[in-house]
């Protein structure tokens, strides 16, 4: 039986990537999008949202608008620079003809889970904001979603958007503190795997020549996506596989090896962001998760071009 999900997104080059990955897998039943301000404003990653279920026939998918902004700090330069102001890598493509449901993201994961009691996996792709305000609005989900399957974080490999903090939870880590604590059965999918795995310009160019509307969305919005990581990291038009990750840890786990350990989220001050693990277990008051430590890049990729190409 096929596994429910409902993906948490900001659309975003490497968001599309996961989401038509998931759109694409038989082992996943993707019941649902919301979107969260993150990668460019929350009003244009919930047009991505649509966008990208039409894509490929999947318009009966309902997409849900989410935070504008962070629970408790300011809102944080958006990342259009590595994105494009339209999030699709500055190719400004032609408007959705979907609407977006008339309720918030975090009621609509509510009525989700308790429609489906112990069967969702939530999959955040970006901030937290919206897992925290539907745990807010109802503390009992947390009892009633299936897992939390995350990509964020960093346990060892240290930031990204700071020397200490990777860009989604530091971009609300007061609602990424409320779901590392909630007690849910969680992985975090964070920079310690999603940088071990690099995409080459051979390997984006081999998922292009699949000419399927997937593949050819992907390959008109990477360039933008190539040349921010060439600026600062002198990838040569290599990325490192973000979002894709979290979906395929939940397709297949056995790509990743974990470790259950507490987490816990700094909230305050310069490394706001910083997740920081507690392998020794001196923190007594954190709830343990899984933290995602290795990752066969082989594997890994070898599932995303099958399915992205066929």
């Amino acid at each position: 039986m096929a596994t429910k999900i409902l993906i948490d997104t900001d659309p975003g080059v490497d968001d599309t990537m996961a989401i038509l990955l998931a759109l694409r897998s038989p082992e996943l039943e993707v019941v649902g999008l919301t979107s969260i301000f993150g990668n460019t404003s929350v009003e244009v990653t919930a047009q991505n949202a649509l966008r990208l279920v039409e894509l490929e026939g999947h318009d009966s998918l309902p997409v849900a608008k989410g935070a504008s902004r962070p629970l408790a700090r300011p809102l944080r330069q958006p990342g259009t620079h590595v994105h494009g102001e339209d999030g699709m890598g500055g190719t400004h493509p032609p408007p959705p003809h979907g609407k977006l449901l008339p309720m918030p993201a975090a009621q609509f994961i509510v009525e989700m889970v308790r429609f489906h009691p112990g069967e969702i996996t939530l999959v955040p792709l970006g901030p937290l904001t919206n897992i925290a305000l539907a745990v807010l609005l109802e503390p009992g989900i947390v009892s009633l979603v299936k897992e939390v399957v995350l990509m964020g974080g960093s346990a060892y490999a240290r930031g990204n958007a700071t020397p200490a903090a990777e860009a989604n939870i530091c971009n609300d880590p007061h609602a990424a503190s409320i779901v590392f604590r909630a007690g849910w059965p969680l992985t975090m999918v964070g920079l310690d795997v999603t940088t071990q795995t690099v995409m080459t310009p051979e390997y984006l160019d081999d998922l292009g020549k699949a000419g399927n509307p997937a593949t050819e969305l992907i390959h008109k919005i990477t360039p933008h996506y190539q040349a921010y990581f060439d600026q600062f990291y002198g990838m040569k038009g290599s990325i490192h596989t973000h979002d894709p990750s979290a979906v395929a840890c939940v397709i297949d786990p056995s790509i990743f090896g974990t470790e259950s350990m507490p987490v816990y989220v700094e909230t305050e001050g310069r490394c706001a962001g910083e997740t920081v693990p507690d392998r020794r277990r001196q923190w007594l008051d954190e709830p343990p998760v899984k933290v995602c430590l290795g990752v066969d890049s082989t594997r890994l990729l070898a599932l995303i071009k099958e399915r992205l190409t066929s």
